[in-house]
């Protein structure tokens, strides 16, 4: 924090302002290491974040297209506790700032999450409840859910609308939810429409189902319920 390291009991960690943090291990990239890190873009922050393997990057995908987060920290923090076989230390993957609450987030495939993780974890989640965070571990993501939200953040940066295509893609499915190609058929500028159209449901302007694969059979509807 700030250039120097902050050492405080768990209890005192909600207190500690994000915005003077920084991540507590860097990180590195060499030809024979078996992860993959990087930095990854999110439109709610406005800044790229790091990760250490391609399990963080959908993690901070989903974070971004979820939207309402305030800031993400990547690497936040060094827990130091005591189990029956001695110390152990974690950092956790990442903090997450929302509106809505603060969250502390592991990122581990569910087939390498071992019993020495448990215990991890377990000892990770009671640090965040004591200083009033909520805690998960994610361990995959649903193939379909995945695949259409790695389309949809194609069009996720700024989108100027000079032809005024987007307020007549929100009218069409004012009333009820229409398929995707019928809504894009139906606009007069059919091939802008469809980058239009993808944008609107990456901010969350428009809904699709997310547990079935994005095809121009997809129903998109207004964001408060279909058919209204």
């Amino acid at each position: 924090m700030d250039g120097g390291e902050l050492v405080t009991p768990a209890r005192d960690l909600g207190s500690v302002p994000v915005a003077c943090c920084a991540p507590v291990r860097l990180f590195s990239w060499r030809t024979t290491q078996r992860h993959r890190p990087g930095l990854e873009f999110l439109v709610g922050t406005g800044r790229h974040h790091g990760f250490e393997s391609i399990a963080e990057q959908r993690l901070l995908l989903m974070l971004d297209f979820a939207g309402a987060v305030s800031d993400v920290l990547s690497q936040p923090l060094r827990l130091r506790f005591e189990t029956l076989q001695g110390w152990r230390t974690h950092v956790p993957d990442f903090l997450v700032v929302t509106p809505h609450g603060t969250w502390l987030i592991d990122v581990r495939p569910g087939e390498r999450i071992g019993d020495d993780d448990r215990v991890t974890f377990a000892a990770t989640a009671e640090a965040a409840l004591a200083c009033g965070w909520r805690y998960e571990v994610v361990t995959g993501w649903g193939r379909e859910a995945l695949s259409t939200v790695e389309a949809l953040s194609a069009r996720r940066r700024a989108l100027t609308d000079p032809l005024r295509v987007q307020p007549g893609l929100l009218e069409a499915v004012s009333r009820r939810s229409l398929p995707f190609a019928e809504l894009v058929g139906a606009a007069a500028y059919p091939a802008v429409a469809r980058a239009h159209l993808l944008h609107l449901i990456w901010h969350r302007r428009l809904g699709i189902d997310l547990s079935g694969p994005l095809t121009d059979r997809t129903l998109v509807w207004a964001p408060y319920g279909r058919d209204r």
